[in-house]
């Protein structure tokens, strides 16, 4: 072969290879984008709970003028996340059972040998419900105004009798700690800490009692869904919900969250300790490493932020953004809910 041919030849072959090279190239990118873009679509269909970016920053956590467990106030130092808009809702909790097939722990069977004192009959799915009391005693028991009811779940939350028609918006409720933890990894999100809940509850103020401000009823105005009234005997509504009320209804804080007072308490993913605020680590802190409650020893609990349409000044100011509050993980009730929060860069 003359070697001027022989020089095409290797020539167009060079040219053949890298149009090969290129369309490779081409497929596998657009196939890249293509699970990108599926990926995507997925995140949305899991999850539509629209979320917004709480900026890193250092704020002061806890109050001097509040319960034992506030204090010492101290500054904690946060790198920026993602978190729920809104309380996750009973709508959105269904298309994650839709999609999974979950079975909360209040609709799950109860298991006799863990609770051998209570009598077979009695052994029945269900949660712990308000049931207001004509009249109490004191407010020391809380037994006088809350029961387990069997039959209740996050679709019945006050028992069998109940429903969902028309609280498609509402939080959801009668859900266990595990259960939230369930929804956020199905959603590919994550609880938020406590330090990551009271930074993004106050909204960018500094020390202000409230989320909204330093009023508690500016103009007149309800600015959460709270107990107005004699608690727990009788709820006036002030607020235009003696229950629950759609994730939304009131006024959101600084950074645009909406009910991060009242309407229902909600799940951190920290254990609780009443002295943790006293050791905790001062940037990006995750909670102590297991849990510590001097008013009942020996019984592990979750921490739960944020108060409930039943926070009232009577008995609970759980609605102030330094307020703590706790129970077992696996007790779910008719005034917890969640949110959620994601790692992410900044928009």
């Amino acid at each position: 072969m003359p070697p001027a041919t022989r020089s095409a030849v290797v020539v167009v072959g060079l040219i053949s290879g890298l149009v090969l090279l290129a369309i490779f190239w081409v497929a596998k990118e657009a196939q890249r984008v293509r699970r990108q873009r599926d990926a995507a679509l997925a995140e949305r269909r899991r999850s539509s709970v629209e979320m917004v970016w709480i900026p890193g920053g250092k704020f002061t956590m806890g109050a001097n003028d509040g319960n034992a467990d506030e204090r010492p106030i101290h500054d904690v130092k946060l790198p920026g996340f993602w978190m729920d808009r809104t309380e996750v809702t009973n709508e959105e909790f269904l298309r994650f059972v839709e999609a999974t097939g979950y079975v909360t722990l209040a609709e799950r069977p109860v298991i006799g040998a863990d609770f051998p004192e209570v009598p077979a009959e009695r052994l029945q799915p269900g949660a712990i419900t308000f049931a207001p009391p004509a009249r109490v005693e004191n407010l020391s028991d809380q037994t006088q105004w809350w029961r387990y009811t069997s039959g209740a779940n996050w679709r019945h939350p006050e028992g069998p009798d109940s429903d969902l028609n028309g609280r498609d918006k509402h939080p959801v409720v009668q859900v266990a700690w595990e259960d939230a933890v369930a929804y956020a990894q199905w959603a590919g999100k994550r609880l938020p800490t406590e330090a990551e809940w009271e930074y993004a509850a106050r909204g960018g103020l500094t020390h202000s009692p409230y989320v909204w401000g330093s009023e508690k009823l500016p103009e007149g105005r309800w600015m959460a869904n709270l107990w107005q009234g004699m608690f727990p005997v009788e709820n006036a509504g002030e607020d235009g919900f003696p229950g629950t009320s759609p994730a939304g209804s009131f006024p959101p804080n600084g950074y645009g969250l909406f009910d991060m007072a009242g309407n229902v308490w909600e799940w951190c993913a920290d254990w609780y300790a009443g002295d943790y605020y006293g050791r905790s680590d001062r940037e990006n802190p995750s909670g102590p490493d297991r849990s510590e409650d001097p008013g009942e020893p020996g019984v592990e609990k979750r921490v739960l932020r944020g108060g409930a349409f039943l926070s009232s000044d009577m008995y609970c100011r759980g609605y102030r953004p330094s307020a703590r509050m706790k129970t077992a993980p696996d007790t779910p009730m008719a005034n917890i809910g969640f949110r959620c929060v994601k790692d992410g860069a900044a928009p």
